[in-house]
């Protein structure tokens, strides 16, 4: 039995959700992959999945198990790394994560200058709006929006973005401009959960904190599709002013309440800070930072953007 070939399967089969997923993306048969993950917990005489139907999950056992299976491969990869020259010249692979509408917006364009640069490094760039574990994961470089927790990662700061509210020319023709936050309760409101609550939307911070219930016509759960009613005339919304900058441009939204916008969010590249720091990951940094903060700077984004009335 090949050790680290079970413990990679066994991985694939973790992050993919089930054997035929994990089956799939190795190009391997579902037979061979159940029967090397079979062989691994023959060979260990612990049971390290529990397989259902509907699900795949791990035990204890196998829970830590995957754990140092990672911790090893990635050990093994890093060996490979410097036996084969990835610090000495920037080749190899990187995986790139960022939030979806930013990395259409801001991160492919960056993406494609830097690979025509740089033609021995590949990126696999993963656009999503959930939080990612780069350990887990191995992802080489993840573009966080919000403040960062305490961790071992690296970052480098690129920018900031605010949280605008906004609506279209018609609906407030229509509908009247609210010049305070407690004015929002006569509005109609969109809604888009991964930025705010359904129910109210917050300004401010700490003491100066300030909630204010919403009438939300509209709950949606993505930003573009939120962007799209407003510009329709469904009613104002609050997102993250990269979102709207173009619409913002186009003058097909304006925005509102600028004056009690919260305090703008850091925009970061984060790593994992590993030493030395492999050619293939300063190159992409230190290409991908400046142009970012260069896109991010527009007053539309960063800056105070002309507000109504």
């Amino acid at each position: 039995m090949d050790r680290l070939e079970s413990m990679s399967i066994l991985v694939a089969v973790v992050d993919a959700g089930s054997l035929s997923a994990a089956a799939r993306k190795l190009e391997m048969p579902l037979a061979t992959v159940s029967r090397k993950l079979g062989e691994l917990e023959s060979h260990l005489n612990t049971r390290l999945l529990l397989r259902t139907t509907r699900q795949l999950s791990l035990t204890e056992a196998g829970a830590s198990y995957v754990g140092a299976c990672r911790r090893i491969l990635e050990e093994i990869g890093e060996a490979e790394r410097t036996a084969t020259g990835e610090y000495a010249m920037p080749k190899g692979e990187l995986v790139v994560t960022a939030p979806v509408v930013f990395g259409r917006l801001h991160m492919v364009p960056v993406v494609a200058e830097f690979l025509a640069q740089y033609p021995e490094i590949n990126i696999n760039l993963v656009l999503t709006d959930r939080v990612t574990h780069m350990m887990e994961e191995q992802i080489d470089v993840a573009l966080r929006i919000g403040q960062l927790p305490d961790s071992s990662m690296m970052a480098v700061r690129v920018g900031s973005v605010r949280r605008v509210i906004c609506a279209s020319p018609a609906y407030l023709a229509a509908h009247g401009t609210p010049k305070t936050p407690r004015e929002l309760s006569a509005h109609d409101c969109i809604t888009f959960e991964v930025l705010a609550s359904k129910r109210a939307w917050v300004f401010g911070a700490g003491k100066t904190e300030l909630s204010v219930p919403v009438h939300s016509r509209l709950s949606v759960n993505t930003a573009e599709a939120a962007i799209d009613a407003a510009t329709l005339g469904v009613g104002l919304i609050r997102v993250l002013s990269y979102q709207v900058a173009e619409s913002l441009r186009r003058q097909s939204l304006q925005v509102v309440l600028d004056h009690y916008e919260a305090e703008p969010l850091p925009v970061s590249l984060m790593h994992k800070g590993q030493s030395p720091l492999p050619l293939k990951l300063r190159a992409f940094l230190d290409f991908v930072a400046p142009r970012l903060r260069g896109r991010i700077a527009s007053p539309l984004i960063s800056g105070v953007a002309t507000a109504s009335g």
